[in-house]
């Protein structure tokens, strides 16, 4: 059956209205009764045969491999998503296989025991991060998708031992939506780290694994890898910002708490993730052209 088709309208932005009441410097402040809304938007496909929603999965997550490359995310990268079918099990890139070239057939889905049951001609399992993804999984029933991976900028970032400071728009995304799991115990290959690192992050988006790298979460492979986008620039931006500030003598400003709120209601939400991630897909898909699918 053919995916269900949402209102074919632009976005429009229903942006929030000032007040007459001041800052204290004299400037009106913003109404904070209204959020930064999106209406009209295209909405992911909803399909009736379970088949056939595993199959535009599994080719979302071979899009999000290619853009994880692409950003040069290739080093210890892993990503997984929940099988529409088999809620149980889970698909997942098998080592040896080039992520620029990944394509959905080439995907392995491996069961709760870590045994492969299904998959593309290379069967070969990433145990470490395996434990890590579906410790996740089986803790956040509400996700579909979790990346993981060694970046440049999260990895130096995580070897600081600190959370995010929240001092741009960008990173109000993540404010109070993210965790610093503070602890290292080497290659993953048993499942306690995998499950403390899941306690560890609750029912947070994202998490810096100290001296390791950066995991992201969402009810959608879009969002999912967005969130793991920004997260990257978030740690590239805070390592140059504290280098800056430390030349100064000073440090950073930080965003105070109402407005991070604020922001965070209009961009760290699902849906904006969904759709400030789609456009990536969008372009992976033009350049893919049909081989992703295959």
């Amino acid at each position: 059956m053919a995916p269900s088709k949402s209102a074919d309208q632009n976005p429009q932005v229903d942006a929030s209205s000032s007040t007459a009441n001041s800052n204290g410097n004299g400037m009106p402040k913003q109404d904070k009764t209204k959020t930064f809304k999106l209406t009209g938007l295209h909405k992911a496909p909803k399909f009736d045969d379970p088949y056939q929603q595993r199959q535009y999965l599994k080719e979302r997550l071979a899009l999000g491999f290619r853009i994880f490359a692409k950003n040069g995310f290739d080093a210890g990268v892993a990503g997984h998503i929940t099988d529409p079918v088999e809620p149980h099990t889970f698909w997942l890139n098998p080592f040896g296989v080039a992520w620029p070239l990944l394509k959905a057939s080439d995907l392995i889905r491996v069961n709760a025991e870590g045994e492969i049951v299904e998959g593309g001609p290379v069967k070969l399992l990433n145990t470490a991060a395996y434990m890590i993804h579906h410790a996740v999984h089986e803790a956040r029933p509400d996700v579909i998708c979790v990346a993981h991976s060694h970046s440049l900028y999260g990895q130096a970032f995580s070897a600081l031992g600190r959370n995010l400071d929240i001092t741009t728009q960008d990173t109000c995304a993540f404010y109070d939506d993210i965790v610093l799991y503070d602890s290292f115990g080497g290659i993953v290959l048993g499942k306690e780290e995998g499950l403390r690192i899941a306690a560890a992050l609750g029912s947070k988006k994202a998490a810096i694994l100290q001296n390791h790298g950066l995991i992201t979460c969402g009810q959608s492979i879009e969002s999912c890898v967005y969130w793991f986008l920004s997260l990257e620039r978030c740690c590239h931006q805070q390592l140059l910002a504290d280098a800056a500030a430390a030349g100064r003598g000073g440090e950073t400003v930080k965003v105070d708490k109402e407005d991070a709120e604020f922001t965070y209601k209009s961009i760290g939400t699902e849906l904006a993730g969904w759709f400030s991630g789609k456009p990536a897909f969008d372009m992976m898909e033009h350049e893919s052209g049909f081989s992703y699918k295959m």
